[in-house]
């Protein structure tokens, strides 16, 4: 089932809108990437979309099972180890506890830390439990995931290997992907589409398709990362005014 925003807008109390006008459809299996200047209200989006909050105004439809949460802190239980906490996500979906060890193990396996099981996060490193953090949100078993941020505060060669491990991971999973970033090398690294939200009030101003010509073709990708990145500086200069 597609994920559609129809008019969608957002406020708090008497403020001004977050969010306002946003329309946008996202096709089962896509991969999306959210892309905007801090503040312009992509979280907030994110949130709608996982039922967290409720839009002021307009219309969404979404998954009748709702959605799995990625964050961009891991948010692991310091007292579980790895496996423990991907097995509270299925305990929490009513998975018996012999299964309970079986899945947790196979998707431990899906995001290569096979082994690392019984590690508790303080000696896991950061890229190794945002893998944690991925396999528990896969343990949710919804068909639409959405991450707000998840790499942000990674050094740049881990955030490289985890874009190389999450695009496995879709590939192999066929969930629909919506990927929160302010990065927008990230965003083209990531999305099969790019949608630009202005700053607040945020609403789609902007969309680009990342062929797989862009994927493989690093002067290609440089280009579009270019053309974006002007976009967006040209969308912050406009809300500076």
């Amino acid at each position: 089932m597609p994920v559609v925003l129809e008019n969608l807008g957002k406020r708090f109390g008497d403020g001004a809108p977050v969010l306002d006008g946003v329309n946008a459809s996202i096709g089962q299996g896509e991969f999306v990437a959210l892309l905007g200047a801090s503040g312009c209200g992509k979280s907030t989006l994110l949130n709608i979309i996982a039922g967290r909050e409720v839009p002021t105004s307009g219309a969404l439809e979404v998954p009748s099972d709702g959605a799995a949460f990625m964050f961009q802190d891991a948010a692991l239980f310091p007292w579980l180890n790895a496996r423990e906490n991907i097995e509270l996500a299925l305990k929490l979906r009513g998975v018996g506890k012999a299964q309970r060890r079986v899945e947790a193990e196979e998707l431990l396996d899906l995001v290569h830390l096979g082994g690392a099981g019984d590690k508790r996060p303080h000696e896991l490193s950061g890229g190794m439990r945002q893998r944690v953090a991925l396999a528990r949100s896969l343990a949710q078993d919804r068909q639409l995931l959405l991450m707000d941020e998840p790499f942000a505060a990674l050094d740049a060669i881990t955030r490289d290997l985890l874009h190389d491990e999450l695009e496995r991971i879709w590939k192999e999973t066929g969930r629909t992907i919506v990927f929160v970033t302010h990065n927008v090398r990230e965003a083209v690294r990531l999305g099969q589409r790019v949608l630009l939200l202005s700053s607040r009030p945020g609403r789609v101003v902007q969309e680009w398709h990342v062929s797989e010509e862009h994927r493989t073709d690093a002067g290609l990708a440089g280009q579009l990362t270019g053309v974006i990145t002007a976009r967006l500086r040209e969308e912050i200069r406009r809300h500076a005014q």
